[in-house]
């Protein structure tokens, strides 16, 4: 126990977990609110073609900087650490600026592809609420960058908090404004807790920015943004799975956009326990054995995880399936948030629960390879989920099959096939390169602990 306590994959995986417990737990307080006031009318729909896929813009920038920055951070040491991470602070904090600037200003535009079967008089309310939460973005690519320097000193806290300040300020924003503006009052506080966790971050890791850097240190542009540019394309396309599938139900009819949030979201929660505490601790420590020339010992570690996670999530999945139901009812039926609510979630639910194998074990995968920097695999592998979730939503569609079990179908079956096509190819270039899946035992970290 003294071990694996001093084990720094197993501390941060630890400190990262009770991140997640804190910030799903308030979660789960967030959709029973959205459920209690929303239920799965229209306006839910409106809230979630919204607010969904700024969610996952902003999951996609901090996980980007994290794992295209950290393993640059770890490889510099002193002056040299600082200098990279202010430069990189300086160049993405404006990509973050125009970024935000743009959704703002096409937001009739992104509301007409995200949400094509949405009804006309949810539009601009859909419009409003993107245009407010889009100020979020600009939030988290600055909490995205603090993190990324606070990870190589292995102080893992002040960026796990983050949804549990996101759920938290959105649960008080539409209590507060609910009577005075709506469903914009979700939006409102979304945006204020991102920002306020981002003041939370730049504190923590003020002491550590501010040391002195070496003036004369110069970073190649192409290093600067060809580590976070390519793990961006595929954490955009892996995400392009999730926004197609939402985009297609509403097309199945009012409230079937609410109810796979409500489905994505539960699902969200299995993945960030199973992917999160592992791969964020995980990734430091590849890097490090890299760096070494310990590459047959990284893929030994990376195995050995990833046969415990593929366990963990095939347990998950079949415990999902079978209590759907009534776990969905306990959660959130209440309010605006009816029986007929819980049957439809729950349809919803087991068309999509077989891609939480799927979606975990990519992820893991996916992310231990680019900290091993060979980022082409699992960005090519990315389109295979939401090209053949197009293909199958399509068909779908052309034949009108809407039933909630079918709408999750074709992005279970893309992610579940992309993990396969992925793990395969990924062996056998290993073996082409003769790398042993063998390390030494001392250093079996995940079986130690």
């Amino acid at each position: 126990m003294e071990r694996a306590s001093g084990n720094p994959l197993i501390r941060g995986s630890l400190t990262i977990g009770a991140g997640i417990v804190v910030g799903n737990l308030i979660g789960f307080a967030r959709v029973a609110v959205t459920a209690y006031l929303l239920g799965t009318r229209a306006r839910a729909d409106a809230l979630a073609v919204a607010i969904g896929p700024i969610d996952t813009l902003n999951s996609v920038l901090i996980n980007t900087m994290l794992f295209a920055f950290v393993p640059m951070l770890m490889l510099r040491e002193g002056p040299e650490r600082v200098e990279l991470f202010r430069r990189a602070s300086s160049v993405f904090t404006v990509i973050f600026a125009s970024l935000t600037a743009m959704m703002i200003a096409s937001a009739p535009l992104l509301i007409h592809i995200l949400g094509p079967g949405l009804a006309q008089d949810q539009v601009p309310a859909a419009v409003n609420i993107l245009r407010i939460t889009a100020f979020s973005t600009l939030a988290a690519g600055g909490i995205a960058i603090q993190a990324a320097l606070l990870f190589t000193e292995r102080r893992f806290g002040p960026s796990a908090l983050y949804q549990a300040s996101l759920n938290l300020f959105t649960i008080a924003g539409a209590f507060a404004l609910w009577r005075a503006i709506g469903i914009y009052g979700f939006a409102i506080g979304y945006t204020v807790g991102a920002f306020a966790h981002f003041v939370f971050v730049w504190l923590s890791a003020r002491e550590s920015a501010t040391r002195p850097g070496l003036a004369n240190f110069v970073t190649p542009w192409r290093e600067l943004f060809a580590k976070p540019g390519s793990f961006c394309i595929y954490a955009v396309l892996l995400s392009l799975n999730v926004i197609v599938t939402r985009a297609h139900a509403t097309h199945a009819g009012p409230g079937m956009a609410a109810a796979f949030d409500y489905c994505i979201r539960c699902v969200n929660v299995v993945v960030a326990y199973l992917v999160s505490p592992i791969s964020n601790s995980l990734l430091p420590e590849i890097s490090r054995l890299k760096a070494q020339n310990r590459t047959r010992e990284a893929w030994g570690l990376i195995d050995r995880t990833t046969a415990l996670v593929a366990a963990a999530a095939i347990a998950a999945c079949v415990a999902g399936v079978l209590l759907r139901e009534p776990v969905i009812a306990i959660l959130f039926q209440r309010g605006n948030f009816t029986a007929d609510s819980t049957r439809l979630v729950s349809g919803v639910f087991l068309g999509f629960a077989p891609g939480l194998i799927g979606w975990t074990l990519f992820e893991l995968t996916s992310r231990s390879l680019f900290a091993l920097n060979r980022p082409w695999l699992p960005m090519c592998a990315a389109a295979l989920p939401v090209l053949f979730n197009i293909l199958v939503s399509s068909v779908l569609r052309a034949r009108h099959m809407t039933d909630p079990e079918y709408i999750g179908l074709g992005a279970s079956l893309g992610l579940l096939l992309a993990f396969s096509v992925l793990f395969g190819v990924a062996h056998l270039h290993r073996r082409a390169q003769g790398e042993s899946t063998n390390p030494h035992p001392e250093q079996q970290l995940v079986s130690h602990s």
